[in-house]
């Protein structure tokens, strides 16, 4: 409640935290659209492969030409400006930045730009989450041993989850389930970029004049962002993903309570203490009544009768039992609200969610019949959807990640709806993305117990 007081205490001091930023795409954009009006705060640096993008998106969002043309970090830091680059190991590697945020969507980056974050002693943002569940237990233990803060970033959806399920137990609260709406239907998993607008609805006249990724935007439909989203939150919370994957419930924010509670009391769970995603909308396309698309959610039960009465004597919805109940937010801000995350990681070396086991994986499917010397596109393309399943299921099924599902080529077909299994590829074994996670799995494999078949590169 008073990193606001922090951070201006750290201005008047002239010590503001010094922030370098890996990505200025959407997300990276609406951090620096708050970032020049947030006290204590400097961003020095803004890392991105193209500069001339960077230097498009601080002009989109309103920062004055002077304030980001410094010539360098020196430059930068003496003058209270910020310097744009293309070298993310420059400016991670520079004296004097105490947070780098990774708005990447890049796996291998993130991964990178996380072992070079412990190297030098930087705090790290992982808005990344297609790295954060990819190699996120190993990477959160590098950093623990570097005594580096490796966080979630807050506005986006998991660590609001995370932050929704770490209320409930410091209360006392059992979660019962917890995660966030979208709005999704089955057919959407097989969309492709070359669909996915006619599921959006976006005119050709919208499309035309904005920014749009056909790619993001079709992991988002296909659920393959909602896996990796729901995998990071499991792993952060020790939450469990359901066996079959997500089930995409259409839901609205008055009957959570009711349908996120286990099968065994009418529910749709498998057992207490799960992740899910409702739909905004009903199996038949309606829109749901008062649907959470844009929100994060929490589940948890009265734990005895006197709680039970509380519910009832203070307005809480329940379910028919009077047991059950939920609380919600409706809207997530995205990079609007990173700030809390690097304040918390500078200020007070707390991560806004932190991965803390290995509980949920993403892995590659066949979204259609695959041919063996078909080349996977990875997240959001034409090949592959991303499915949400227990990490000890995904290891002792040797599932490929989704993380990895990027040019790796086919060495017998896959039929639609079949699992990639590292076998089914030839990969490029030298690539760092491939051996953090061959190195991450083979750990867990030895900790559970499970056969290693081969050694894990380091």
């Amino acid at each position: 409640m008073n990193l606001y007081s922090m951070l201006r205490a750290k201005a008047a001091a002239g010590q503001a935290v010094r922030v370098g930023l890996i990505g200025a795409g959407k997300f990276g954009s609406m951090f620096l659209s708050q970032a020049k009006t947030t006290a204590g705060i400097h961003v020095v640096g803004v890392a991105d492969i193209s500069p001339q993008r960077a230097r498009a998106s601080f002009a989109r969002v309103g920062w004055p030409e002077e304030k980001y043309a410094a010539k360098s970090m020196i430059d930068a830091v003496s003058h209270g400006t910020t310097h744009i680059l293309d070298n993310a190991e420059a400016l991670i590697s520079f004296d004097g930045i105490d947070v780098i945020i990774d708005a990447t969507g890049i796996p291998g980056a993130g991964v990178q730009h996380a072992l070079w974050c412990c190297e030098h002693g930087r705090h790290m943002v992982m808005v990344n989450v297609e790295a954060d569940v990819l190699a996120g237990p190993l990477l959160a233990k590098r950093a623990a041993s570097a005594g580096i803060v490796y966080s979630m970033a807050y506005g986006d959806q998991p660590a609001l989850i995370a932050e929704l399920v770490d209320w409930a137990r410091a209360i006392g609260l059992e979660p019962i389930a917890a995660g966030k709406g979208t709005k999704y239907l089955p057919v959407y998993s097989s969309s492709t970029p070359d669909t996915v607008w006619d599921h959006y609805g976006f005119t050709k006249e919208q499309l035309a004049a904005g920014d749009f990724n056909a790619r993001m935007f079709n992991s988002f439909l296909d659920g393959t962002k909602s896996a990796l989203e729901m995998a990071a939150v499991a792993n952060a919370t020790g939450l469990s993903v359901p066996r079959d994957g997500l089930l995409f419930p259409p839901c609205g924010v008055d009957d959570l309570a009711s349908v996120l509670r286990p099968r065994s009391e009418g529910g749709i769970l498998e057992s207490r203490g799960m992740v899910e995603v409702v739909s905004s909308l009903e199996r038949d396309g309606r829109p749901v009544y008062r649907d959470l698309r844009w929100g994060v959610y929490v589940v948890f039960d009265a734990p005895t009768d006197y709680v039970q009465r509380c519910f009832s004597e203070y307005g809480v919805r329940t379910d028919s039992s009077g047991r059950y109940a939920a609380l919600y937010r409706p809207y997530h801000l995205i990079g609007l609200e990173l700030g809390i995350s690097v304040a918390s990681a500078a200020l007070r070396r707390e991560p806004t969610g932190s991965v803390r086991e290995f509980a949920g994986d993403v892995a590659a499917t066949a979204k259609r019949k695959l041919l063996a010397g078909e080349k996977l596109d990875g997240e959001g393309g034409y090949t592959v959807v991303g499915k949400a399943l227990p990490a000890r299921h995904s290891l002792s099924e040797r599932l490929l990640p989704i993380g990895l599902a990027h040019e790796a080529t086919l060495v017998r077909d896959i039929e639609a709806g079949q699992p990639v299994r590292w076998s089914d590829v030839v990969l490029d074994e030298g690539l760092l993305g491939v051996r953090v996670r061959r190195e991450m799995e083979a750990q867990y494999r030895a900790d559970w117990g499970l056969e290693n078949p081969r050694m894990a590169a380091s």
